[in-house]
């Protein structure tokens, strides 16, 4: 239709990525370029008119039609596309009230309702799974608990339970787990959880999966109590352990039944558990994913030691590591990696831990140097980045690292690949990066002292590229993108110019200057000829900003004034017959130039 209503556009081809190369990026742009399910559709429109298509209750809430009716995987959907538009409250919530509605899979993250509302509309169905992720304080964890454990069904057949960020009041103590005698996966990432909690959870008969990530555990001796069933232990960033290394080891090495285990951490934390983990050859015979991303001295031949010996292995996490760079780990089959050392391994990490910001900005951050200069369309990386945008809203770092991999993977050409839905995403999410962070530039003041040391580093290793590279003569893509990173950290930066001083950072860029031809006086008078003019005048008008800038270099035209290339502009913009675009573009030079060099002595500019 577009191309229709302007027929100047060339229609719009979307070439998918070869499905041979990129399976992923493939599938992504098949799912984003397809038209939404018409399920989803209806969902939606029912939502956006839910208060026409119900009536209104004596107290306040809206309820259904008594003759309509939902089948159970309807129903589930119809509440989980609820909760992500936000609309879950106390007042549509109780459209789930009654036997209209048959809940198995409830999702109400991030919803805010009354534990009141929560026990009316969802304790009576007969839920196998509960994800209650970052739920609004007027709904805390004890309710939560109480409300399941009023149902007996419920008790003994709920089998996922995910409170991660859930809140619990001070006074509330402990948490009466040990009813749900279903749980087979339990997670309280985040959560208020300590080792009565851990003592009372071990004992449940049937669980499988545990995620006590950032807790307040100090000791995991616990978990002896379900050594012979629990398969998959997640203990992301345990802050607050106290045992000693062998104290803790001893415990690892009871729980012979695990096939997953993640100690990752924080890379602040600077823990070497993980370490020590891998020195160990008695130990998880039967793991299949071992995540330990941000801990200290790792490395490779350590790495690769321990997979080696249990040959099962599919997965291991070394983001924020020093290791992830051999050739074992960078090309073995059946082994993914999420680290940072190439795109295949960053993408793993971006989908890891899309919920996890620190892993997130690190993935970002490796992310951005990677595809700097990349000049094919990726939309599978494209979707990774806008999911971490949107799980992590609020977190200033990940937004400004993930919109500069944003504008790397779409700049020039590369967005004419990426399907239209996906590019629209990506759109609201930076226009809600803006809206949540108005007023931030680039740093404080605070930041940028924390980075001084830093920045005194990155200046030398610059410098010393550049010197390199002109003492042997090569202008190559390095050299390029070491001049622009001086260019950006000297801009505005005194800190920066003062580094740039004292590293003789002036004598360098003499240098660089003395082997540039337009800087070379005795070449400059065969640069001013007509066709250049012309040529140049072209570029100003070039849609590439970029191009345009430095099209109106004021060097050149400084040049152009000391070698009467001015007046050559004045008799292009003067003569008739010359191409109007060429005098357009003579004008401009004449009109835009002239204000910069009132103070240069030339008669051609009074």
């Amino acid at each position: 239709m577009v191309h229709f209503l302007h027929p100047g556009l060339s229609p719009r081809n979307l070439v998918p990525p070869d499905a041979q190369k990129d399976a992923v990026g493939c599938c992504v742009v098949q799912e984003e370029a397809s038209p939404y399910s018409l399920v989803n559709i209806c969902l939606h429109a029912m939502i956006e008119n839910l208060e026409k298509l119900c009536s209104e209750r004596p107290d306040g809430t809206l309820g259904f039609p008594e003759h309509w009716s939902f089948p159970q995987e309807v129903a589930d959907r119809f509440l989980a596309v609820m909760t992500s538009q936000g609309k879950l409250t106390d007042k549509t919530a109780s459209i789930f009230q009654g036997n209209q509605m048959k809940l198995k899979l409830v999702n109400i993250q991030k919803a805010k309702i009354s534990a009141a509302a929560f026990l009316k509309a969802f304790c009576h169905h007969k839920l196998i799974e509960l994800d209650a992720t970052a739920v609004h304080t007027d709904l805390p964890v004890p309710d939560i608990i109480s409300g399941l454990c009023s149902n007996g069904w419920i008790q003994q057949n709920l089998q996922c339970l995910l409170l991660d960020s859930a809140s619990i009041p001070p006074d509330s103590r402990p948490l009466f787990f040990g009813q749900l005698t279903g749980l087979r996966i339990l997670s309280v990432f985040s959560m208020c959880f300590h080792n009565e909690d851990l003592a009372s959870v071990s004992q449940l008969p049937r669980l499988e999966s545990l995620d006590i990530s950032n807790t307040l555990v100090t000791n995991i001796s616990a978990l002896l109590n379900c050594k012979d069933q629990l398969k998959s232990l997640t203990m992301h960033y345990l802050k607050c352990l106290t045992m000693t290394r062998p104290q803790f080891l001893a415990v690892i090495r009871e729980l012979r039944c695990l096939i997953h285990l993640d100690i990752s951490d924080h890379r602040h934390l600077r823990s070497d558990l993980a370490f020590h983990l891998l020195q160990q050859k008695d130990i998880l015979p039967n793991i299949v994913s071992l995540d330990i991303s941000g801990s200290t001295c790792i490395t490779d031949q350590a790495v690769e030691l321990f997979i080696q010996q249990r040959p099962a292995m599919q997965f291991v996490g070394l983001l924020a590591t020093d290791a992830g760079y051999s050739d074992f780990l960078t090309t073995k089959k059946g082994l993914r990696v999420a680290g940072g050392a190439n795109i295949s391994q960053i993408s793993e990490a971006l989908s890891r831990y899309r919920n996890r910001s620190c892993f997130v900005k690190e993935a970002l951050c490796r992310l951005f140097t990677e595809t700097f200069s990349v000049q094919i369309t990726m939309p599978a990386i494209l979707k990774l980045v806008a999911i971490g945008m949107r799980n992590h809203p609020l977190d200033l770092p990940v937004q400004f690292t993930a919109s500069a991999c944003a504008l790397n993977l779409t700049r020039q050409g590369l967005a004419r690949g990426m399907p239209v839905r996906l590019l629209s995403e990506v759109t609201c999410l930076l226009f809600k990066a803006l809206k949540n962070f108005p007023h931030y530039q680039q740093l404080s003041p605070e930041q940028t002292a924390q980075l001084e040391e830093e920045l005194v580093m990155a200046v030398k290793e610059l410098l010393a590229i550049i010197k390199q590279k002109t003492a042997e003569n090569l202008d190559d893509v390095t050299l390029l993108f070491t001049l622009k990173a001086l260019w950006n950290l000297t801009d505005e930066s005194p800190a920066a110019c003062k580094h740039f001083i004292e590293n003789q950072g002036l004598a360098i860029f003499i240098q660089v200057l003395e082997n540039n031809i337009a800087e070379v006086r005795e070449f400059s008078s065969r640069l001013v000829t007509e066709d250049m003019m012309r040529h140049i005048s072209s570029l100003l008008h070039s849609k590439e900003m970029e191009v345009s800038y430095f099209a109106a270099a004021s060097r050149y035209c400084q040049m152009l004034v000391e070698e009467g290339g001015w007046q050559l502009l004045c008799d292009i913009r003067e003569h008739g017959e010359v191409d109007p675009l060429v005098q357009q573009g003579a004008a401009s030079i004449l009109s835009d130039f002239r204000m910069h060099f009132l103070n240069y002595q030339s008669p051609a500019l009074c």
